[in-house]
């Protein structure tokens, strides 16, 4: 996918870039290839490649949530910033938390923010276990977002508890992903969660599969959820 088809297929999509955003995503690329050749952020650097499968991908998000207003969101587990920065361009209203516990990873994502002079966004070094039970981050959060993390039971658990009740979870998945749905329901009705939405599609030009997943909050997180650093991976719930 080159700049113009990017350009081109998000406009069909209803998202309009303006030519600061444009510039936005090239100082992106720039930056997470430059950067990338000290540590390891990404596998992916042909320029058309991370057009379509961070950039592109990362946006599908907003095909079907809108983004287009003042929310509080957080990214658990964003490493190179996706899919929240990517969104953040095309929908600038937004104000995004990234929690990484790679920090640094959160030092490329404090740079890349001061070069893109994005406003409303703030980097926490931490895990998510941990960051999850701080009382001002439980359930304070319109939208939590996370891609490629985790399995969905596992996800669940890091996301869920940061999501308020009436808020959204959003799991962006690659071609297993309603298997992992349907063995992660359990774990997303114990954490308050309920599958709102189910979408599928395929990415432009590969055709390689995706899911969406909308949870919406329903209720309350118990509060031992998120247990201990590492548990939720060793002993998902099921």
């Amino acid at each position: 996918m080159n700049t113009d088809q990017f350009i081109k297929l998000l406009a069909e999509k209803g998202v309009s870039l303006t030519s600061t955003q444009i510039e936005q995503y090239e100082t992106y690329y720039r930056l997470l290839v430059e950067w990338n050749e000290k540590m390891n952020l990404t596998a992916i650097t042909e320029k058309e490649d991370v057009y379509l499968k961070h950039f592109f991908d990362s946006i599908t998000a907003g095909f079907y949530f809108n983004f287009d207003q003042e929310l509080r969101v957080c990214d658990v587990g964003a490493g190179a910033g996706f899919p929240s920065i990517p969104i953040k361009i095309a929908f600038p209203k937004i104000h995004v938390t990234i929690v990484d516990s790679l920090n640094k990873r959160i030092h490329f994502l404090e740079h890349l923010a001061g070069q893109l002079q994005l406003e409303n966004v703030r980097f926490i070094h931490d895990r998510a276990e941990t960051f999850g039970q701080v009382k001002e981050n439980r359930e304070a959060y319109d939208v939590v977002t996370a891609r490629a993390v985790a399995r969905m039971s596992v996800l669940s658990e890091l996301c869920l508890p940061l999501v308020k009740i009436g808020g959204t979870f959003i799991a962006m998945k690659g071609a297993s992903g309603i298997e992992e749905l349907q063995a992660g329901e359990k774990a997303i009705s114990l954490l308050g969660g309920m599958v709102k939405d189910s979408l599928e599609f395929t990415l432009p030009f590969e055709e390689s599969e995706r899911n969406i997943f909308l949870i919406r909050k329903e209720k309350p997180t118990p509060k031992k959820y998120p247990r201990k650093p590492g548990t939720p991976n060793r002993s998902p719930i099921e």
